[in-house]
């Protein structure tokens, strides 16, 4: 099984998660893409985030018909930080013997050799790169001594061909909390919940 692991904090969840998770899918012929939503990620420490499980409310409304996309949410009960290098390990453990691709941006991957244990992620994962909108790619001859990555571990690496979509889940909750239109930028069922919800209203 070829299987794509698409993790983030989806707060909330917007279209061009899902471009960029269906590019993935039919470019690299995955046979499972996994959402994995972060329940504590390092780099947000600090930050308030909706709840856990809204989020996964949010995506499994965002999802539903198709039949390769699932959501995994095994960071939730983990303790401490969300990195990336653990949730890949539970993966392996849990899918022995599928392949697994970890889907990053353009911007993620210029970031990678600060990551916590970066090389312990590319021995478990093989890397699909999507283009963002304001970000080049590093070399990839630079990414690879930035990572002092022994001969025997290459760098697996996919660029993905996919729209440059410039949408970000913080001017979906800006927007809302403005109340703005967030029509087109989300899913109609993930607008209509966070109506519901009162998600990302401003504090009165």
């Amino acid at each position: 099984m070829r299987l794509g692991v698409f993790g983030g904090t989806f707060d909330p969840v917007h279209l061009g998660h899902l471009i960029l998770a269906e590019q993935c899918r039919e470019q690299a012929k995955l046979d499972q893409v996994l959402f994995v939503p972060s329940a504590r990620p390092p780099h947000k420490q600090g930050h308030e985030l909706t709840r856990f499980d809204q989020r996964v409310e949010m995506l499994q409304l965002a999802i539903s018909g198709h039949p390769v996309f699932r959501i995994d949410e095994l960071e939730k009960d983990r303790p401490g930080p969300s990195y990336t290098f653990l949730t890949l390990e539970e993966l392996r453990h849990q899918h022995s013997g599928a392949e697994l691709f970890l889907i990053v941006g353009a911007d993620s991957l210029n970031d990678l050799p600060q990551w916590v244990q970066p090389r312990r992620i590319l021995e478990l994962a093989s890397l699909l790169v999507v283009p963002r909108p304001g970000s080049e790619m590093a070399e990839l001859e630079t990414l690879q001594q930035s990572l002092s990555l022994p001969a025997d571990l290459p760098l697996r690496l996919q660029m993905i061909h996919a729209p440059l979509i410039d949408i970000a889940s913080r001017d979906v909750r800006q927007r809302s909390a403005q109340g703005r239109s967030v029509r087109y930028l989300i899913p109609r069922a993930v607008e209509a919940y966070i109506a519901d919800k009162g998600l990302y209203r401003a504090s009165t």
